[in-house]
């Protein structure tokens, strides 16, 4: 059996339950709204996040209907969001397809990001339970305030870990920790246990995008962007923070500082990603990796106690630490 059929096997049920729900909330009887929800839905994904969520339900207590609701709300909020960030960033592709800006325009996109997102507001409504609102509403915030950090750290003139920390903290660990929070929110799990969920949420986060931001440094087709797109977008991620931070080089610096103005082109970004490679900066992001999965497992020994349940997280963090795409 594959890594997601391990991890999908306890709430097996639940989840086509989930996708059912999810997939009704994004169809709509208007030709251009509803062309445009297709579009989205069709590109799918793995939905690893309300995985996250129904997980964490089941190990705290039994899934019902406010599961249902917040994993529907956080999964449209999170799908609002991309939307949104591909007009911000300009990209014309999503997992390996034609963004929706792209495919209509940014007119279309920023409005169905909004009708999408309004949708997410409207299923966390349907909990009646006024912290998972609130934590919804939060991750919205927070979502926003970390790409608001990412563009004004494009005029900061240090390299720095400490903001890029706090950028995917806000940006993608965030979401993974209400994921994890709402589960057991749902169920009505102890503060304590919602708490430790919460922790396990941010650093399982953590590791979800050092590994994204590794890909970036090498040529796929099946991750959706080619190599060098966060530095075409004006993002230094952690590998090059990390070499030019212990690998000082006057011209590598330069190009970084084009990266960082929007000026660097194809054969420069090359050049950065190799200084990149042979400087380390691989090995030690995929050690801060391993730093992060071993706080995870902590929690998982501390918090977990169904068998089952365990497995499937287990299997979850491999899979997040062992990702090729």
């Amino acid at each position: 059996m594959d890594s997601l059929s391990l991890i999908k096997q306890p709430v097996e049920r639940e989840f086509s339950t989930f996708v059912e729900l999810f997939n009704r909330s994004m169809t709509h009887d208007d030709s251009l709204l509803g062309n445009a929800l297709t579009h989205i839905r069709q590109r799918g994904g793995k939905r690893m996040r309300p995985l996250l969520t129904l997980l964490l339900a089941k190990n705290f207590g039994e899934i019902n209907e406010s599961t249902y609701n917040a994993a529907a709300g956080l999964e449209l909020l999170h799908t609002a969001s991309l939307v949104h960030d591909d007009v911000v960033d300009e990209s014309s592709e999503r997992r390996g397809q034609p963004s929706l800006n792209v495919s209509f325009n940014n007119k279309v996109a920023v409005l169905v990001g909004d009708y999408i997102l309004s949708t997410a507001l409207l299923f966390v409504s349907r909990t009646n339970n006024n912290l998972i609102v609130e934590n919804l509403s939060q991750l919205g915030r927070t979502l926003a305030t970390g790409e608001i950090l990412q563009l004004s750290n494009v005029k900061n003139p240090d390299f720095s870990e400490q903001v890029y920390y706090e950028v995917i903290r806000k940006k993608t660990a965030s979401l993974f920790e209400t994921c994890a929070k709402l589960g057991c929110l749902s169920v009505n799990a102890s503060e304590t246990d919602t708490m430790a969920a919460a922790c396990f949420g941010d650093t399982l986060g953590m590791m979800f995008q050092i590994r994204d931001d590794i890909f970036d440094y090498y040529d796929s087709r099946e991750i959706g962007k080619p190599t060098g797109n966060d530095m075409t977008e004006g993002k230094l991620t952690l590998p090059v923070l990390y070499a030019l931070n212990t690998s000082p080089s006057t011209a590598m610096v330069n190009l970084a500082r084009k990266v960082k103005a929007g000026s660097i082109n194809a054969d420069e970004i090359a050049v950065l990603v190799e200084f990149t490679k042979q400087n380390g900066g691989i090995e030690y992001a995929e050690q801060r990796m391993q730093d992060f999965y071993n706080q995870s497992m902590v929690l998982i020994e501390e918090s977990v106690k169904k068998a089952e349940i365990r497995d499937a997280l287990v299997t979850y963090l491999d899979y997040v630490m062992k990702r090729h795409y």
